[in-house]
């Protein structure tokens, strides 16, 4: 009876760890089945090696007290109660159930783990069956033995498990459209001019990120705007706001929040610029164009719940390239205009730099976003600050504020802002994220 114990006892562990297994973890259907089909097995095979040996005795029994052994492991109160008590008048009157109780406790005591129910959990949903408490005896006349036999009854609807190929890649944009427009009379007493002008930008991001370590961000930005004013005779409309920058940043996770970091800055714009009333190309396609190279670590910013996300960009080494295209730089009303001698087309530079991105959700409907950049050559400083409020009145329509002071000491000193630059504008139109 003891070596029968035994098998039943190994036979509910496996089935027990199966079952808390699957409910820590997400076995596929696959797994799930082969796990059952083995419990399964056992105990048929247990069975039948059960009724061979009570059958050559001459009395085939199935004994209904073996059940707890066998079924889900649950904590039965009779074990404890009987190991508890100083004397117990139903001790030896059962040698069965008490070896079963005796099984359970060593179970319990041992492998406490492997617990899944408790017989108070068992009596709110229904009670514990207690109507077989003694062997039942089948009359041998009545029963035809035949040896039973296995049924596959879920072979043909197992699916065979399918593994996906996990995404590392996050691709999100931004997209709007806006516009402005001004009338004023020409009797207005405060003076003024009517103008229009309308605004496009296109933001979009693929970033890279495996969970181990290694991080590849990537941003294309994209502006466009354009005006027009009645004092202009010379231009229909000419350029507000144009911008063409890629930023790709490559990391290396070094703590936490901290990425060794190389990364790749380029900048120039789509059109033609000009001043009102002047014919002369002051900018246009590739005149100029920006190159950042830097190497540098990255922070990465996660503060006040979320609600103020981003990176900051330290790089102790940078290479900096400046292009012009165009050769109105040999002209004498435009020496230097980008740092570079008016016989040349490149500038080299080298030294430090930075790059702050942040955004920061301040309200439901109101967003702020940044951005800081600078380098020094240590002969010549670049700053730029480009800062964007939102505020956003439903999925689609919002009004944005711009506001962009720049320092380049490479250009003509100017003599009212210096070495300063400053753009703004407020428009409102229509607005897509995803």
């Amino acid at each position: 009876m003891r070596h029968v114990l035994t098998l039943a006892i190994a036979l509910c562990s496996i089935g027990v760890s199966a079952q808390n297994n699957g409910n820590s973890s997400r076995y596929i259907e696959y797994q799930e089945y082969q796990i059952n089909k083995n419990y399964s097995d056992s105990l048929v095979a247990f069975q039948q090696q059960q009724k061979t040996d009570e059958t050559e005795a001459g009395d085939e029994v199935t004994d209904g007290r073996l059940y707890p052994l066998f079924a889900p492991f649950t904590f039965y109160h009779t074990p404890a109660r009987k190991a508890l008590r100083l004397s117990n008048r139903n001790t030896g009157v059962d040698p069965v159930t008490d070896e079963v109780d005796l099984t359970l406790l060593s179970m319990y005591l041992k492998r406490p783990d492997l617990v899944v129910n408790s017989e108070s959990q068992l009596s709110r949903i229904g009670g514990v069956s207690s109507d077989i408490v003694v062997p039942i005896q089948q009359d041998a006349e009545l029963v035809e033995i035949e040896n039973p036999e296995f049924v596959d009854q879920v072979t043909d609807s197992v699916v065979a498990p399918v593994v996906t190929k996990p995404n590392f890649w996050t691709i999100k944009g931004d997209y709007f459209l806006q516009a402005l427009q001004s009338y004023i009379s020409g009797n207005w007493y405060k003076g003024g001019e009517s103008n229009y002008s309308v605004l496009g930008s296109i933001t979009m991001e693929a970033n890279y990120n495996n969970k181990q370590k290694v991080k590849w961000d990537n941003k294309l930005e994209m502006k466009l705007g354009f005006l027009t004013s009645k004092s202009d005779s010379v231009h229909s409309f000419k350029a507000s706001e144009d911008l063409l920058r890629l930023t790709s940043k490559l990391g290396l996770q070094a703590s936490k929040r901290w990425y060794y970091t190389l990364q790749l800055m380029a900048a120039t714009q789509f059109t033609r610029g000009f001043k009102s009333n002047d014919r002369r190309i002051y900018s246009d396609f590739m005149s100029p164009f920006n190159l950042n190279i830097s190497l540098g670590m990255d922070y990465s910013v996660e503060a006040w719940d979320k609600k103020l996300t981003g990176n900051i960009h330290l790089a102790p080494f940078a290479y900096n390239m400046k292009f012009v295209d165009r050769r109105w730089f040999d002209n004498d009303w435009m020496p230097k205009r980008y740092g570079i001698d008016a016989d040349k087309h490149v500038l080299h530079d080298f030294g430090p730099n930075f790059t702050v991105d942040l955004k920061w959700a301040i309200a439901e409907n109101i967003s702020y976003q940044t951005r800081m950049y600078g380098f020094s050559s240590f002969k010549r400083v670049e700053w730029e600050w480009e800062n964007t409020f939102t505020f956003q009145f439903n999925k689609y329509i919002s009004t944005k504020l711009f506001v962009y002071p720049r320092f380049d000491d490479s250009t003509v000193r100017d003599d009212h802002h210096g070495y300063f630059q400053f753009q703004e504008f407020m428009s409102i139109g229509f607005n897509y994220s995803f």
